[in-house]
């Protein structure tokens, strides 16, 4: 996921027990997700857009010692002089990088290297949080920004150890599948949700977190949509590589049909055809297609081609959003808590207000770019780039997945990848 930018929205400060209690629970969420691996996965960067599990545990407390120890706690002095040339990841600011396809060359500072260091600058926040009182009101929110940046590389962490260890010829599961029923009934079935046109109003507005890109409330108008009820499941979209999708030049973009042939593909990431059968693999290692979840890691010029298959198209994320307000989005899918790591089918018979499936499962594709929205201001110095310089040549996802953490999401959230990008649990939901 790409790190967007600092709150603008932030609640009053609680009590520095929570924030403490806060901070814990985040920072040991993050090495609960390290905890399976063994010290060799965690250096390996088989492609630029993965990043090495080492590497997502000294970024994320570097963010830390960097934006909050050295600008709030007196007398406080770095860790490492050199970690900040190991552990930035774009901040030009903030001075010269190790280049971001170099990370896997880091064999050093050792794992435990790394643990050491988490476990230094965690006991100086203590330190920090017991200051609280008489710190000024924008540490709460880069303290804040510090939480929900470690939530995102969490959701980072997820999806990165599994491309890593999928590139090994093992096959290895990351942990040993769940006890789920062994065979699904079929997803429920589709259905449209009507949505009116005219001027409606998106963007977030209210009390507690936001990224600055969710910023500037606005009316748009939209011509009367209708939005699918849920998710493109497995099933679906298998019928499109059955009828020769990937072999069709007439539903896909000009630069997409060039990626197909250039790259070879013939289903979404991860996907492999064993004696006759579509197999995938996941964070418990290959198993069968489940054809009643929803699809997943596939690139937005899939998406796009199988909605021009079906005769439908993506929403733009003004539909989305307008959609998932006039349909109470709620966090009832699957998220990174569950300990699931992969989506999950809806039951037959799942109650209205879960079928929708808008929050949770998958990242939704939309045709929309990934602009600033109306009125839309960069903020000044190291925290201006989380954000505004990505504003190009990206599209926007809405509604997380099965790997962002619950507490993170909200309807208003833009995530935004590039068009080709498949490793994130990116899915598909028609509209027309």
């Amino acid at each position: 996921m790409n790190l967007t930018s600092a709150p603008i929205h932030a609640a009053a400060a609680p009590p520095a027990p929570a924030l403490l209690s806060r901070f814990r629970a985040v920072r040991q969420q993050t090495e609960a997700l390290c905890r399976p691996l063994l010290p060799e996965d965690t250096v390996v960067q088989p492609v630029i857009d993965v990043s090495p599990p080492k590497w997502h545990l000294a970024h994320t407390t570097w963010f830390f010692e960097t934006f909050l120890l050295r600008e709030y706690l007196p007398g406080y002095s770095v860790y490492h002089p050199d970690y900040a040339f190991l552990f930035n990841s774009y901040y030009n600011s903030l001075g010269s990088r190790i280049n971001r396809a170099d990370r896997g060359t880091l064999s050093r500072p050792p794992l435990q290297e790394v643990y050491a260091y988490r476990a230094f600058v965690d006991g100086k926040m203590d330190e920090l949080l017991a200051l609280q009182d008489t710190l000024p009101a924008a540490f709460q929110e880069l303290f804040e920004l510090g939480l929900q940046h470690e939530q995102q590389h969490q959701e980072l962490l997820a999806t990165d150890i599994k491309y890593i260890l999928s590139t090994s010829p093992l096959a290895p599961a990351y942990q040993p599948a769940p006890s789920l029923p062994t065979a699904t009934p079929p997803a429920p079935p589709v259905s449209w949700l009507p949505v009116a046109g005219g001027i409606h109003r998106i963007g977030f507005a209210g009390e507690g977190f936001c990224f600055d890109n969710e910023q500037a409330p606005h009316d748009t108008y939209v011509a009367d949509f209708e939005l699918q009820n849920r998710l493109v499941t497995n099933a679906e979209y298998l019928e499109f590589v059955k009828a020769g999708g990937y072999r069709d030049f007439r539903y896909w973009l000009g630069e997409g049909w060039e990626l197909v042939q250039q790259q070879g593909w013939e289903a979404p990431l991860y996907w492999v055809l064993r004696d006759g059968q579509w197999h995938r693999f996941t964070h418990h290692g290959l198993v069968p297609v489940n054809l009643a979840a929803p699809v997943t890691h596939i690139s937005f010029y899939e998406a796009d081609a199988y909605a021009h298959w079906r005769g439908c198209r993506l929403p733009t994320e003004q539909e989305w959003e307008i959609a998932a307000r006039q349909f109470g989005a709620t966090p009832t899918g699957t998220f990174l808590e569950s300990g699931l790591y992969d989506p999950q089918p809806l039951a037959p018979d799942a109650p209205a207000d879960q079928c929708h499936q808008l929050l949770g499962d998958a990242w939704e594709w939309t045709y929309s770019a990934y602009h600033p929205y109306p009125g839309y201001q960069r903020a000044a110095g190291a925290l201006g780039e989380y954000n505004g310089k990505f504003m190009l040549n990206q599209l926007v996802l809405r509604g997380g997945s099965c790997a962002t953490p619950q507490s993170h999401i909200r309807l208003t959230y833009r995530n935004f990848f590039h068009a080709d990008k498949r490793w994130q649990f990116t899915g598909i939901r028609l509209a027309r």
